[in-house]
């Protein structure tokens, strides 16, 4: 069997694996329980039935795959009510949108690594990403805090409405700020008679137009309960404003309230068991990745700065089609690639960080992000052209501390220094960094040499050559033991050489059942 014959079978096993991890152009695993796997047997006779009277086995199988089958329906039933459209969602229509952004002159709220203007920039950014959205204007206005009611003075307050209320069609206004109260939320609508959005809104939504598995508007639908409470409040003040007298609801001992709280509290509740089962779903299917040892390499990076090129790049996969645009993947991809060695190997493509992304959005996105803890390595690419690129850098090294992930994962991390086909000469400045352009394919080679370095490390696989007897047992034991790369056959004397990639256990047993086996390191 030649090399290429057989590397050709390795990406298959490879690609095979990246599918059972959710791999978009692979046809995806049917789900089947943990028992599909085993050999049909002869149904057991249930106790009490005797052994004269005849069982028929067939009939309580199917009654069971019918109690399967209705439940999946109701499951299904359930996840359909789960994903109704959102009622926070803004219309489908065009949004004309002003974009005001509170410059803070000094304190502990300015970021010293970025300007207001960089800050805005970011902000329109986020606007233009969704469709039929236009920025109208963009305006920076400064304040002492933005945590005041109004947000700014006075005076700044009054200009702001003034330009707001003179510009032509406006239909939303963009406060560029994490999260605003419900309270000061209503006081600007009420002022410039127009909804406001804070950036956990505009965030959200572009998540909402983005989600394309169960599992991703599913965990935009738990995103948005903290949005449906902060509303719910705001909705109980108008009532009690406009219609006084008694707040609880006829014969039912609740107040508006407390029945509209319960009502979250139980959908919230159903988003998370919901997810727990498809957790549980994906366990099983990296417990079936972990069994065929491919290395899982999580690429990870702040929003729009290269990841999925990186990737195509990497592995050479045609079918990816990376997007110029903020949040583009919202889902965890899997895409098999090789490294120099031709090991094979699985990259992740991860969700993307923002500065200023709110701790609940972070959150709800867990059971995605939780994937990277089962990495063997991360890969941290970064935009090196951004005018940001400190900060950003910042932001998703703080991420990830905050996932709580291995230390090893944090300290064998491979930064990548992207686009560097936009600058002159570029080198890094950081140690151990690479400098490379996905687009181009400069780089490339170093950091495959790079990433299978630490996935050696990482693993414990070794890349041996072995001489091994064609009569023997060693190359049918390799084959299953270990990764087999390519094999050398010598006819004259009957013999072979084998070039594999073993891990540590597997390299011992093997010296063990064959001690007179020779072995070179490469």
């Amino acid at each position: 069997m030649g090399p290429g014959r057989l590397s050709w079978s390795l990406l298959l096993r490879c690609r095979r694996a990246a599918a059972a991890l959710g791999a978009p152009r692979c046809r995806p695993l049917p789900a089947r329980p943990l028992s599909a796997a085993a050999p049909l047997r002869a149904p057991l006779r249930p106790p009490g039935t005797g052994g004269g009277a005849p069982w028929n086995g067939a009939a309580g199988a199917g009654g069971d795959e019918e109690k399967e089958e209705e439940e999946e329906e109701e499951d299904e039933a359930a996840l359909e009510e789960l994903l109704a459209p959102s009622p926070l969602a803004p219309g489908p229509g065009a949004q004309r949108v002003a974009v005001v952004h509170p410059a803070v002159k000094w304190g502990p709220q300015k970021s010293p690594l970025t300007t207001a203007e960089l800050q805005i920039a970011e902000a329109v950014a986020l606007v233009d990403t969704l469709q039929n959205w236009t920025v109208l204007d963009k305006i920076i206005i400064p304040t002492k805090n933005p945590n005041k009611k109004f947000v700014f003075g006075k005076g700044n307050f009054q200009v702001l409405t003034e330009k707001i209320k003179k510009l032509p069609h406006v239909t939303a206004v963009f406060l560029n700020v994490e999260r605003i109260s419900s309270l000061t939320k209503k006081e600007l609508e009420g002022a410039w008679g127009v909804p406001v959005f804070d950036r956990y809104t505009v965030v959200l939504h572009i998540f909402r137009c983005n989600a394309r598995t169960k599992e991703a508007k599913l965990q935009v639908a738990l995103a948005e309960i903290p949005l449906l409470r902060s509303n719910l409040k705001n909705e109980v003040s108008q009532r009690d404003q406009q219609r006084g007298g008694s707040r609880y609801i006829m014969g039912s001992g609740e107040t508006f309230l407390e029945t509209q709280n319960r009502v979250l509290k139980e959908r919230e509740l159903k988003i998370r068991n919901a997810l727990e089962k498809l957790r549980r779903k994906r366990a099983l299917l990296r417990t079936q990745r972990r069994k065929c040892e491919f290395p899982m390499v999580s690429v990870m990076g702040y929003t729009n700065c290269g990841k999925t090129t990186l990737i195509k790049a990497l592995t050479g996969e045609a079918g990816l089609q990376p997007r110029d645009q903020l949040f583009a993947t919202l889902d965890i991809t899997a895409h098999a690639g090789y490294l120099p060695s031709h090991m094979p190997v699985i990259y992740v493509d991860t969700i993307g960080f923002l500065t200023d992304l709110p701790h609940n959005l972070v959150e709800s996105f867990s059971a995605t992000l939780e994937e990277v803890a089962y990495s063997d390595l991360i890969v941290h690419v970064r935009d090196i052209t951004h005018p940001e690129t400190i900060l950003q850098k910042a932001t998703v090294l703080s991420v990830l501390r905050n996932l709580n992930l291995p230390s090893h994962l944090l300290d064998s991390m491979v930064e990548v220094h992207n686009k560097v086909d936009l600058t002159e000469r570029y080198k890094p400045t950081e140690e151990n960094a690479l400098a490379v352009s996905a687009l181009h394919g400069h780089g490339l080679e170093e950091l495959k040499q790079e990433i299978e370095k630490k996935i050696l490390t990482a693993t414990g696989k070794k890349i041996l050559t072995v001489n091994i007897n064609l009569e023997g047992p060693q190359l049918s034991w390799l084959y299953k033991e270990a990764t087999v790369q390519e094999v050398e056959v010598m006819p004259e004397d009957g013999t072979a050489r084998v070039k594999v990639i073993i891990g540590s256990s597997a390299f011992g047993r093997y010296k063990n059942l064959f001690p007179n086996s020779e072995i070179f390191m490469s």
